[in-house]
């Protein structure tokens, strides 16, 4: 629908955009919030850097990466290996918060507004924030879930318990072979529940959510809607951007926000209905308030 359309750039003013959202929250019946990566950079939750080196110096010494993105691919030669560095990965970015409340302050904004919340990101930040579970829909998966690799079967596990385990008792760069995580019913490896391929599993819990933010969608779509996109990048736009902008075309009473670094833009086609803010996250989240 947008491929031949021209793609635009605000040229409002910051504070100017920050009063046009702002009376855009204000006066909206529903707000739809979809975030990315850069919702949770914003955050605190950095790959590179000081964090990076923090967790995994020892790693980045022995393979010569400098991210922890490209350490999740690694050929690591044995399972051990393997999930010694992931269990540190899903640790720090699963079960620590975030060290910059930026989800709080999103949250302080739309608490009391009839809102949803469909994200490509997996580090539970919403709920850990205290958004309801019940109004967020976590496409890609959880850090916090294992799954069969086979998959012999669409469950999920918990894996809070076994993840601690694996980081407290690792040594030299390797998980002691007796916390190897297999499947209960087969026997497989167990892997993380995150969007790669087609053996991505689907649980009861990731339809549930689905239907959910299906319903909240159709039975709001003629209201004065608000789709929040924050953080969104191209690398999956056509399961947050591609939709916000075809529904806000879709529906004169919408707006389409956008707030990202470099990359805060919109169709020509909505671009009266569209609020653009290239800025943090964070400082604009503060200015709203």
């Amino acid at each position: 629908m947008f491929l031949n359309v021209p793609i635009t750039k605000s040229t409002e003013s910051y504070s100017d955009n920050i009063k046009r959202l702002r009376k855009a929250l204000d006066t909206a019946d529903a707000v739809v919030v979809g975030a990315g990566a850069g919702l949770s950079a914003s955050a605190g939750f950095t790959y590179t850097g000081e964090r990076f080196r923090r967790y995994f110096s020892d790693f980045a010494n022995k393979y010569g990466f400098s991210d922890m993105y490209s350490g999740g691919f690694y050929p690591y030669s044995s399972p051990e290996e393997f999930w010694a560095y992931w269990s540190r990965y899903i640790f720090i970015n699963r079960y620590t918060d975030a060290p910059k409340p930026v989800y709080d302050e999103l949250l302080s904004l739309i608490r009391a507004k009839d809102y949803f919340v469909i994200t490509t990101n997996v580090d539970h930040c919403f709920q850990k924030a205290g958004f309801d579970k019940k109004r967020l829909f976590y496409t890609q998966g959880d850090y916090g879930l294992f799954q069969c690799s086979k998959p012999c079967r669409q469950e999920t596990f918990d894996n809070e318990d076994m993840i601690r385990q694996m980081f407290t008792r690792q040594k030299d760069m390797r998980i002691p072979s007796e916390l190897l995580p297999v499947c209960p019913y087969c026997g497989k490896p167990l892997t993380m529940n995150l969007r790669s391929d087609n053996k991505f599993v689907e649980d009861n819990g990731w339809h549930e959510a689905a239907e959910r933010y299906e319903n909240f969608l159709r039975t709001r779509r003629n209201g004065r809607i608000l789709f929040l996109e924050l953080g969104v990048g191209y690398n999956t736009p056509i399961i947050i951007k591609y939709p916000f902008w075809q529904m806000t075309a879709g529906n004169k009473a919408a707006i389409y926000a956008c707030v990202d670094y470099g990359e805060a833009v919109c169709p020509a086609e909505i671009e009266k209905q569209s609020i653009c803010i290239d800025g943090d996250i964070g400082k604009v989240l503060k200015d709203l308030r």
